[in-house]
């Protein structure tokens, strides 16, 4: 999920320096979206194995 958030961010930067406004915007609010559900996520995944008992490598 972190790989399609930042391929959002790339395109992004690349329709923002092309002067592409609306396709930039919104593959900006979409990789910002993909990147905090990653980051739940990774939270989530770190207090189940914490809570398994195995430590966090």
């Amino acid at each position: 999920m972190l790989g399609w958030a930042l391929a959002f961010l790339i395109v992004a930067l690349i329709a923002g320096a092309l002067g592409f406004g609306g396709i930039a915007g919104a593959s900006a609010g979409i990789a910002q979206i993909l990147f905090f559900i990653f980051l739940v996520l990774f939270v989530v995944a770190m207090i189940a194995r914490a809570v398994r008992g195995r430590p966090p490598v």
